[in-house]
């Protein structure tokens, strides 16, 4: 994915989230969050921090700061307060009293305190000796936990001193809904809902008592009735909220819509095959985003043939020398090239990323096995006919087209020979970022490989040995291979545990994908090596991780950096040799999680699964998608149907059933995303690319814009609100192959359990 998030030019430019939500504040009463605003007592005044390049001195009702050695970019020399919580939806005030003995700069920021420090608002004035008093109103649309107040002012010359006399945050009560007649809308799953499942919509309205509904066929026919459920305020969307729900409307037909107040909604069905055809169009996304092969139009259609992408993939060198010493601090390099051709590309770029096509392959091979153990001969999904080039012919195609990746995958493994032996390249990509639309055979960047990562190695080590297993029926041989290149790479990081790939910000072609805690990849690595071949050794190391007992499944989801919830899922739901008691143990870990989930979904007006009022993060469709997979996975293991119907009802706010009013998955429903980040699908730019390919899901709401357009059209937006249907906006709306093997999943699942 585009890496503009980490730019340190967008990184430092004023993002103020949380204004204009519509809605109104009332009667704020401040409190103070600065322990010592006025800098009154040295003692709490010691809790500032500062970098070496400058000191700090206190006297009273002053902090004073005096700059050692001169630097270049203004976050050279700082100081900076930490761990100060902010809460979503309330208004903060940031007041500054300073002075100097010069004419400075200065930065004063309230920013995440973790990288990539994101600004939640910023102040920039010049200040002399008479002072300059500076303020900012600003609200946030997620909880902050450990924010920081800074104050940037490198580039002044050594000696300069400047002094705080005031530094002050304070807060007000929650915003909450001034809803009008005009905002009254109705929302849906405009793909439609299931016959025996949960019927539940959205309307958007000002009252506090019930509204009447009506369920009607497109010749106005009334079909069912009732009253409004009032919801209240939902801060996800700013609006005031109700909930229209008519489950007990058994009859499957066509071409309905439901109706409240004189508004209509979005027309749509009920049925009983409502999700056949998604998985079959998500999964053959990864057809299309094939690397070194020519996309048939007989197989793909006429508008998205094309030749074989980066060809020059079977030679590609590893990073010269200098930029390698940018980027690692060494002159790391690889002996001659390497074949590296093959695999999906990750997104709007043409990267090819070892971790997130890792947990990819994964969840597209974890989609294939959950039906063979939990649907059977009833999976829509086993003997799916998808529109790939399953060239053996005697693989499922679901199977075919996860090979394609793991064989990228296992040649990205460093040979024998060479240094970090057995372990995984990180990343192949452009040495500098190309533009859109482009397609791939014509792309003019030389492409270089990465240094290794344990992160990378571990993914390998955890996809092949899945896919050993699912293999074995049908070649022996190949399953052999990938168990061997399993074990090698499991090997590998065990000897080499801490090699990090870095943060660069983007700057060098292609995403960073940097992580420096692995022992999730470990824990996933393991569970995926004790499934396939039962060896107690791995079990042993499961047993020892921190991710046995605590902090498996977080709120935000599974994603590539956070492993260790798909690695509890494998371990629950696939058959292996855990003992009966440690079965039980991490079934129950996976209800509770569920459990969680589902209340999260209970206090969303939208029914998304995820506390969407405390903001949503890049790729959020995802996130949902990755919560619905537990709960999926809560239904596989004791067929509580109250987990199914969460499932379904989280689906209704992909397709539909959102603030936007927008299905996220191109083609499906009345309105959908078609203008996503990506070189290749571009229609819209230029006709003569194809258009977005139907079954291809957008990233959705961002509740810190990071790129220009949305940063531009999306100020003050509520966290579902931050979205928009442009292919420049790559921090709301790109495409992904973890996404899209996220929505294969929970696609594949709804269609094989939609007769439960």
């Amino acid at each position: 994915m585009d890496a503009g998030l980490r730019y340190k030019t967008l990184i430092l430019k004023t993002i103020i989230v949380g204004l204009g939500l519509n809605s109104h504040v009332d009667g704020l009463s401040a409190k103070e969050l600065i322990g010592d605003p006025s800098f009154l007592t040295q003692g709490a005044s010691e809790a500032w921090w500062s970098t070496p390049n400058v000191e700090l001195t206190y006297q009273s009702g002053k902090l004073c700061t005096k700059v050692v050695e001169q630097t270049s970019e203004p976050w050279d020399a700082i100081i900076g307060l930490s761990d100060i919580n902010l809460q979503s939806g309330v208004n903060y005030n940031l007041t500054v009293d300073a002075t100097g003995n010069g004419t400075q700069t200065i930065r004063a920021i309230v920013q995440e305190g973790k990288e990539p420090w994101t600004p939640l608002t910023e102040l920039v004035e010049t200040i002399d000796p008479q002072g300059a008093n500076m303020s900012s109103a600003f609200s946030v649309n997620q909880n902050v936990e450990g924010a920081q107040v800074v104050f940037q002012f490198g580039g002044a010359p050594a000696g300069d001193v400047f002094c705080l006399s005031e530094v002050s945050l304070t807060d007000g009560e929650v915003e909450r809904g001034s809803t009008s007649s005009s905002d009254i809308a109705l929302y849906v799953n405009q793909l439609g809902y299931l016959p025996n499942g949960p019927k539940v919509a959205t309307l958007v309205h000002p009252s506090l008592e019930p509204v009447r509904w009506s369920l009607k066929t497109s010749a106005g026919e009334l079909l069912a009735n009732g009253n409004t459920q009032p919801f209240g305020f939902d801060p996800s969307s700013g609006f005031d909220a109700h909930q229209i729900i008519f489950s007990k409307f058994p009859n499957s037909v066509s071409n309905v819509y439901l109706e409240a107040d004189g508004v209509r909604s979005d027309v749509f069905s009920i049925k009983p095959d409502l999700y056949d055809n998604l998985p079959v169009d998500a999964l053959s996304y990864f057809y299309l985003v094939r690397s070194g092969i020519d996309i048939s139009r007989e197989i793909a259609g006429r508008e998205f043939g094309r030749p074989a992408g980066h060809a020059a993939d079977r030679a590609t060198p590893c990073l010269d020398k200098s930029t390698a010493s940018k980027i690692y601090n060494q002159s790391w390099t690889c002996s001659g090239k390497l074949d590296v051709s093959g695999g999906w590309y990750d997104a709007g770029d043409f990267g090819k990323y070892v971790v997130n096509g890792g947990i990819a392959v994964a969840q597209v091979l974890s989609s294939y096995e959950r039906a063979l153990y939990y649907s059977g001969s009833k999976s829509k999904l086993i003997n799916a006919k998808l529109r790939n080039d399953n060239a053996s012919g005697n693989l499922p195609d679901v199977l075919a087209e996860a090979k394609w990746q793991l064989d990228f995958l296992m040649r990205m493994q460093v040979p024998e020979g060479q240094e970090y032996a057995g372990m995984a390249h990180h990343k192949i990509h452009g040495v500098e970022w190309n533009g859109l639309p482009l397609w791939p055979h014509k792309d003019p960047i030389l492409r270089s490989i990465h240094r290794p990562s344990t992160a990378a190695t571990l993914n390998l080590a955890a996809v092949t040995a899945q896919a050993a297993r699912l293999f074995n029926p049908y070649d022996a041989d190949y399953a052999r291979q990938l168990i061997s290149v399993s074990k090698k790479a499991h090997a590998a990081a065990l000897n080499t545990p801490d090699l990090f790939a870095p943060s660069s910000g983007g700057q060098y072609g292609g995403g960073d994908y940097d992580d420096d805690d692995v022992s999730d990849e470990f824990y996933w690595a393991d569970v995926e090596l004790f499934i396939s071949t039962g060896d107690a050794s791995f079990l042993n190391r499961i047993k020892a991780s921190k991710y046995w007992s605590t902090g498996v499944f977080k709120p935000s989801g599974i994603d590539w950096r956070f492993l260790a919830g798909l690695a509890r899922l494998q371990l629950a739901l696939i058959p292996n040799a855990l003992p009966d008691e440690d079965r039980l143990f991490v079934q129950r870990s996976v209800l509770a999680a569920a459990d969680n989930y589902i209340a999260m979904q209970d206090n969303e007006a939208f029914g998304i699964m995820f506390k969407a009022d405390e903001g949503l993060g890049w790729g959020s469709n995802s996130s949902v998608l990755q919560n619905m997979v537990v709960v999926a996975s809560a239904y596989d293991l004791v067929k509580d149907k109250r987990y199914l119907n969460a499932v379904r009802k989280g689906m209704d706010y992909i397709l539909g059933r959102n603030i936007m009013g927008i299905s996220y998955v191109t083609g499906y429903g009345t309105r959908s995303s078609q203008n996503q980040h990506a070189r290749i699908f571009a229609k819209n730019i230029d006709p003569s690319f194809p258009p977005m390919p139907k079954g291809a899901l957008a990233g959705g709401p961002n509740s810190i814009p990071a790129d220009e357009i949305a940063i531009k059209e999306l100020e003050g937006c509520a966290p579902q609100a931050c979205y928009i249907d442009h292919h420049k906006s790559f921090s709301t709306n790109e495409i992904a192959i973890n996404w899209n093997a996220a929505l294969s999943w929970v696609s594949a699942f709804l269609a094989d359990t939609s007769a439960d």
